[in-house]
């Protein structure tokens, strides 16, 4: 094979300049950083992933882009603090969240892991190398020699405001956040930042102590939100965790870091799920959200608009009040690019159809938004819908989906040159198995990933009929704080709690550790895609994927049903 040397413009840009060489990992598909890597040795632990395994850890990791979680930026930004990181990312798409981490990293911390994208061309020749050498703006290997065009602030429209952030009128924090913004933008080729109403914060779950570096860092030095602002599920029940034996050091600092959020003007609601407190946004309106759940479900089904925000960045935004005006802020950017044309069983499916459905859709539709056709004649809950794009979430990259006939913005245009993919019962069967990976019988029963609704929990209580848990099972339910009013103020907590049933605030399956997981549960069953994704790389713990009654029924009886769902067979 021969090298070849193309001008910068054709080829690539690059948002991190640095002078590393190493090996090439090459992902054929996206890793989510949160949940897929172990933020302590760089190794990929999805064991859904085709990579499994491999270290991403000193390697020039290239991937189309990344996917998942928004909490990717925060366990990049851990890998470089233990200097565990990729020795450069390499993407041939839009990517923000490891984009986003890599420059946290080497703006505020001068940690420097080189971020390049590449066009489709240049990406496809360097993937037949087997290393690569970076310098400043170029890259060169045995079958690529280009240079790159760097990503510049000035590439990027601002306004007078924007301007008095960058000369430091408004403090360090802010000038620094305003910068990472304009790089953010300037990086995927956008010209313009638009103003957002609210914000939702994600990067406040203690899974590395890169959180709680970089919050109380932003804290000291003078960082204030400057629009209404929520605050995501923490590793702690904030009020209660010194009675429920957490390790002090370990409460201590995922306390230290929810108040440091509090500390910069977020409000403390604790809660994975925003979109079920008493002001969700409206439709079209413009928010500046983080965690992927949250962000699919204002998207898709609220039809609010906010781009898929990494962790960190969140927090800039709503110190500013202005975002990157790209993706699906505009019109055009919520199109969908791809149609899963789906089979609906002939047996009326239960819950756990939509978490499947949504993992599925994820995996079929990695880094475009699609439109779900076929499932006119069902009727989906919300909590059916919040179920779907949590799952939707784990898989794809994207911010948002459609489903015909029940999301508002299911009859937009679909793009030109838009893929179709076929769904039919195998593809549903072969979905729910890869969900479905725990040994029987299950001694966990997980409910609330992300956090469960008051209308959930009711369903909860009418099919436990007043029926206790069995003494093999422990069932916990994750809720928002304004949520456990409601039940407090309902009876429901009550009622639950005698059954057995314990409900914990704050905190939600992804942050949950030992003890609170309990430490002799071996196998976990729960009516999140989400979680059954994640389960066994957050607590080495499989999953079971069932729907909301037969949890129930477990837990009561403590016999784990073997048989696939009705609607399945």
């Amino acid at each position: 094979m021969t090298s070849e040397h193309v001008t910068c413009a054709s080829r690539g840009k690059i948002l991190i300049s640095g002078k590393v060489s190493g090996d090439i990992l090459i992902c054929s598909e996206g890793v989510s950083f949160w949940g897929g890597v172990d933020s302590n040795t760089g190794q990929i632990i999805d064991t859904h992933h085709s990579q499994y395994g491999q270290l991403v850890a000193g390697n020039i990791v290239m991937m189309p882009s990344s996917r998942g979680s928004c909490s990717g930026s925060g366990v990049l930004l851990a890998l470089a603090l233990a200097n565990k990181a990729p020795a450069a990312l390499i993407f041939s798409e839009p990517e923000e969240v490891l984009s986003l981490g890599a420059l946290v990293a080497s703006r505020i911390f001068n940690r420097t892991v080189p971020v390049i994208r590449l066009n489709k061309t240049a990406y496809a020749s360097l993937a037949n190398a087997t290393s690569a050498t970076i310098t400043d703006n170029s890259i060169s290997s045995e079958t690529l020699n280009c240079t790159l065009e760097p990503v510049q602030i000035d590439d990027v429209n601002i306004n007078e405001n924007d301007e008095m952030f960058l000369a430091g009128e408004a403090g360090e924090a802010a000038k620094i956040a305003m910068e990472i913004i304009c790089l953010m933008a300037a990086a995927n080729d956008t010209k313009a930042l638009i103003d957002i109403s609210k914000g939702h914060i994600d990067g406040c779950i203690l899974a590395h102590s890169a959180n709680l570096i970089f919050a109380e860092k932003l804290a000291d030095i003078g960082a204030e939100i400057k629009v209404p602002t929520t605050i995501n599920a923490i590793s702690v029940d904030r009020e209660n965790w010194l009675s429920q034996n957490i390790p002090h050091d370990f409460g201590e600092q995922a306390s230290r870091l929810a108040d440091a959020y509090v500390r910069m003007g977020a409000r403390p609601v604790f809660t994975c799920a925003p979109y079920l407190l008493e002001d969700p946004p409206e439709f079209g309106e413009i928010i500046g959200w983080s965690e992927s759940n949250a962000v699919i479900f204002a998207n898709s089904i609220l039809g609010a608009r906010t781009l898929k925000h990494p962790d960190y960045l969140d927090l800039f935004i709503a110190m500013t009040g202005r975002a990157p005006a790209s993706g699906v802020y505009a019109d055009a950017g919520r199109q969908p690019h791809s149609i899963l044309s789906v089979t609906c069983p002939s047996t009326q499916p239960d819950d756990v159809f939509w978490p499947v459905l949504g993992w599925l859709a994820g995996t079929l539709s990695p880094n475009r938004i699609p439109v779900i056709t076929g499932l006119e004649a069902l009727s989906p809950t919300q909590d059916d819908l919040k179920s779907v794009c949590a799952a939707f979430g784990t898989t794809s990259g994207a911010a948002m989906l459609h489903i015909s006939g029940h999301t508002p913005e299911a009859d937009l245009p679909v793009a030109e040159g838009a893929i179709t993919h076929n769904i039919d019962i195998s593809d549903l069967q072969q979905a729910w198995h890869s969900l479905n990976q725990a040994s029987l019988p299950v001694d966990l029963i997980a409910i609330g990933s992300p956090h469960a609704s008051f209308s959930e929990v009711k369903r909860i209580q009418r099919f436990f009929r007043g029926r206790p848990c069995h003494p093999t099972i422990t069932m916990i339910i994750t809720v928002g704080r304004d949520t456990l009013k409601m039940l407090i103020k309902d009876g429901a907590h009550d009622v639950l709690t005698q059954s057995g049933v314990k409900i914990i605030p704050d905190i939600c399956w992804c942050s949950i550790n030992e003890p609170v997981l309990p430490v002799k549960a071996r196998s976990i069953m729960t009516n999140s895609g989400k979680y059954a994704h994640y389960a066994y790389a957050l607590s080495g713990r499989h999953a079971r994927l069932s729907a909301l009654q037969e949890c129930v029924e477990t837990a009561v009886t403590g016999v784990t049903q073997t048989a696939v769902p009705a609607w399945l067979r």
